[in-house]
């Protein structure tokens, strides 16, 4: 029987791949609906290629071939068996919760469900019975390494170290966007390459892992690894490291978080071969360099509003960056302001998470406005 299968995001880096899998094992799936959001032109391919029965864009009237239904009603839609929620940005978490409390499964490809509302979606799976899989290759390794939580010690996050691992703090402040663009490893969307750039990614990949494995803040490392073959490791009470490895690739973590618990075949350039590898290395994270890693384990350890200010300062402050209106080291500082003016609250609502996020992006874009005239 085919796995029914939607995907909010499907015009995106990580919803395309997602097709392409999905195409190698066509026999496997039966995808009911797509998302995009103003790319209707590529969405409207897929449609025609993928037959979905729904679709969303943000311009309805010009979805071609499929019902039009808000990402909510998709995920309301008890036909799924899996949702792919592989949309940038909050939009990710109401139909994330949504989902869940349809007793529908999820793979995650959205790192602000976790951050913004990891106290409220992850409670809420459990009462549901609801498998959150993970699609960063980071934690989707960690959710291969794990047999028995209860034994795992600690959690160890591999990072690329991005475009400016060997790069001074002189150069990284003078960085373009080009350069703060130029991974060496993976390609990704622009907005997830600069967060890769400043390691801000991999401090809310550490949120995410606090939230996806319930282990605490101080029992999660990050470690350096410029090839990007260790995709994660886990340690065990007993001192013995389990690690996943693998040729850098996200269809592999794709494929194995839509068809979990089982594996097929899929889509792979060439297989491992550790001759090739040759060598692995592994070294600290430099914090002073890259101070968005020690402001994310503060906000984490913190909770309550600080992921959620964290996050949505950051966020600004890349598209600032982006768009040329401030520099690479001017989102880290902006993000240290906003953390530090902002009263943390706990016990947050969903509405409340929502309230907040609007007020610090709000608040981050004038503190941006002030920062694009001083550098004028």
């Amino acid at each position: 029987m085919k796995k029914k299968i939607s995907i909010l995001g499907s015009t995106g880096s990580i919803g395309r791949q997602a097709l392409e899998v999905i195409e190698r094992l066509q026999d496997k799936f039966e995808i009911i609906a797509l998302t995009g959001g103003s790319n209707t032109e590529l969405l409207n391919e897929q449609i025609r290629n993928f037959k979905p029965q729904y679709a969303y864009a943000s311009d309805i009237s010009a979805i071609e071939g499929a019902k039009p239904l808000s990402l909510e009603e998709i995920c309301a839609n008890k036909e799924n068996d899996i949702i792919l929620i592989a949309v940038s940005g909050k939009i990710g978490l109401r139909p994330a919760i949504t989902a869940i409390k349809n007793g529908i499964d999820i793979a995650l490809a959205n790192k602000e469900t976790l951050v913004m509302a990891g106290d409220i979606v992850m409670p809420l799976a459990r009462r549901f019975g609801v498998n959150i899989v993970p699609v960063d290759s980071e934690h989707c390794a960690i959710h291969q390494c794990i047999k028995d939580i209860s034994q795992v010690d600690k959690l160890i996050i591999t990072a690329s170290g991005g475009p400016f691992l060997r790069k001074t703090v002189e150069e990284m402040k003078n960085a373009t966007v080009e350069q703060a663009l130029a991974h060496p490893r993976w390609h990704m969307g622009k907005k997830i390459t600069v967060d890769s750039a400043t390691l801000m990614n991999k401090g809310l990949e550490v949120i995410e892992a606090h939230h996806l494995f319930g282990i605490d803040y101080g029992k999660i490392e990050v470690v350096v690894h410029p090839q990007s073959i260790v995709h994660s490791a886990i340690e065990y009470v007993d001192g013995s490291v389990i690690a996943q490895l693998g040729l850098p690739s996200m269809h592999i973590p794709i494929q194995y978080a839509i068809t979990y618990p089982k594996r097929f075949k899929g889509i792979k350039s060439r297989s491992f071969s550790f001759s090739e590898i040759a060598r692995l290395d592994f070294e600290k994270p430099d914090w002073d360099k890259f101070k968005a890693l020690k402001l994310a384990y503060s906000a984490g350890e913190a909770g309550g509003a600080a992921p959620v200010c964290l996050n949505a300062a950051n966020e600004e402050a890349v598209f600032a960056f982006l768009k040329g209106q401030i520099k690479l080291f001017d989102i880290v500082n902006i993000v240290e302001e906003m953390m530090s003016k902002q009263r943390n609250r706990k016990n947050l609502s969903i509405d409340d998470v929502f309230e907040i996020d609007t007020e610090i992006r709000a608040k981050t874009n004038e503190l941006i406005l002030k920062c694009k005239e001083s550098c004028k």
